[in-house]
């Protein structure tokens, strides 16, 4: 399987997607329009090719149904390749990359985690990326003393904004490591 398959968000998106239920092409469509989801794609010039390449790679597998209708679609589910690549990106570390450069992943990755691994997974999950997340905090703190210290005040303010977004992961992840334990 080609290694530009196994990086892309969207094809990550929808694996998890697919995962949730059988889905067409204007389904997904449908759900990255009308969903915070919307910034994977919701041009049929990324989602057809996409789920043409998840197919030829062996991925999800698509049947016609209502052949004999004048609306045939092409339902996609996932198949135990397509399952075991999202269980393996759904189980892969927070590392201090992902929590400065893919933070809008991570929380994509909590999305599908639970029903695919499981609660004590995700709860796993979580605790690590709030210590990572936590742990990121005083570089970004070190960063705003020394822009304090230039003529411009905008580098700081830039740089209070990173750090109140970070205190808000914390936050949330904080609340529902709250929310769950209490299950």
């Amino acid at each position: 399987m080609p290694e530009s398959t196994i990086q892309s968000v969207l094809t990550l998106a929808t694996l998890g997607l697919i995962s949730q239920r059988p889905m067409t092409g204007y389904d997904l469509r449908k759900v990255f329009t009308t969903t915070p989801m919307w910034h994977f794609s919701s041009s049929p010039g990324a989602i057809y090719p996409a789920l043409q390449r998840l197919e030829n790679s062996g991925l999800i597998k698509g049947i016609v149904e209502g052949q004999d209708t004048l609306r045939p679609k092409r339902v996609y589910t996932l198949t135990k390749d397509g399952r075991q690549l999202l269980e393996q990106w759904l189980e892969q570390p927070v590392t201090q990359d992902d929590v400065i450069r893919r933070r809008d992943d991570l929380v994509l990755r909590f999305t599908f985690m639970g029903n695919i691994l499981g609660r004590e997974k995700t709860l796993s999950y979580l605790k690590e990326l709030l210590m990572q997340l936590k742990s990121y905090i005083p570089s970004l703190q070190e960063h705003l003393d020394t822009a304090r210290t230039t003529e411009s005040p905008y580098d700081a303010f830039a740089i209070e904004h990173g750090i109140e977004m970070y205190q808000v992961y914390i936050r949330w992840a904080k609340h529902v490591i709250d929310r769950l334990e209490e299950n």
